[in-house]
């Protein structure tokens, strides 16, 4: 792990359930924890949605082991980075060793 070229910052949000002003049921996004990383993009997963040819961009994100990052899920967790969202698709703790995380992520469409 170089820790010199982590040189992006990033941003975990939460996904919290809350209630609107008409008491119903929502989700919300908060901010959970922010650190620096390094990050790999790839595109080239092409998929065909309501007949049109769409890329799927994935961003791959390495951040330095710490209990905050310990606790997040791909479930309930996201990444914010250079005004994109991305959704965690899986955590690879690299073998158990705690010294880094590698966050596997996909842009989320809006």
């Amino acid at each position: 792990m170089d820790i010199g070229a982590m040189r992006i910052r990033i941003l975990f949000q939460k996904q919290t359930a809350g209630v609107d002003e008409y008491r119903n049921h929502v989700n919300t996004w908060e901010d959970y924890f922010g650190c620096w990383a390094t990050a790999s993009y790839s595109s080239g997963d092409e998929t065909n949605e309501a007949g049109q040819t769409v890329t799927q961009e994935s961003m791959d994100f390495t951040c330095r082991y710490c209990s905050e990052l310990a606790a997040v899920t791909t479930t309930g967790f996201r990444v914010a980075f250079g005004g994109k969202i991305y959704n965690i698709l899986a955590i690879n703790p690299n073998a158990y060793k705690k010294n880094s995380l590698h966050f596997h992520c996909e842009r989320n469409k809006r």
